[in-house]
């Protein structure tokens, strides 16, 4: 599923289907969406370092590598951990490039902080997933949204929005958009989901 073709066909899929944006990893990927598609497109990098457990747009030039591919908006990890280049020299190279910064943040924190760099976007994205607020919930962190539209930006809702119910709850609770992942790319998750839930109705 991560061949660039089947990116483009899902992308063009979700579309079709209603989708106001497209978040899309890859320098490569990007560019091939956005060939395909005319809706914003939200591009990242992601990169397993040996040394920092950040993952998302860590270098300036991956930044610059999404401006020139033609993402919109650039997402790049908002949280207080150690990464490879500043996260206020990578805003302003988004910034410089005409695009819109977006930090993928995990606390109110982290997005005043995003905010003062002169991210446009906040986002509730690593709600979970940072060592501070690792959690065994299966649910978004709609407090974390709700306490986010409370500080001037734009916000978007993101990490386990994996139902529509969930996505309106998010709206309600202040998100200005909400990004859906698994429950819309992943397959192998989607099909476990109701592998699940069919055998657990069998017992």
């Amino acid at each position: 599923m991560d061949s660039t073709n089947i990116i483009v066909a899902m992308a063009r899929a979700a579309v079709d289907g209603g989708a106001s944006g497209l978040r899309i990893e890859g320098v490569e990927n990007v560019r091939a969406v956005r060939a395909a598609v005319a809706v914003p497109i939200i591009g990242i990098v992601k990169r397993d370092l040996p040394d920092t457990p950040v993952r998302i747009t860590p270098y300036l030039a991956d930044a610059e590598a999404l401006v020139e591919a033609g993402a919109d908006i650039i997402a790049y990890d908002g949280t207080a951990r150690p990464m490879p280049d500043s996260r206020k020299a990578i805003v302003r190279t988004i910034l410089d490039g005409g695009r819109i910064a977006m930090a993928d943040c995990s606390t109110e924190a982290d997005a005043r902080t995003a905010l003062a760099d002169g991210a446009g976007i906040i986002g509730t994205t690593l709600s979970g997933y940072t060592a501070e607020t690792q959690t065994d919930s299966g649910a978004p962190d709609l407090a974390l949204v709700t306490a986010f539209s409370r500080l001037g930006g734009f916000v978007m809702a993101e990490g386990r929005y994996n139902a529509p119910d969930l996505a309106r709850q998010a709206i309600v609770a202040g998100a200005d958009c909400v990004t859906v992942g698994s429950a819309i790319t992943r397959v192998e998750h989607i099909a476990a989901w109701f592998g699940a839930a069919v055998k657990a109705g069998a017992r």
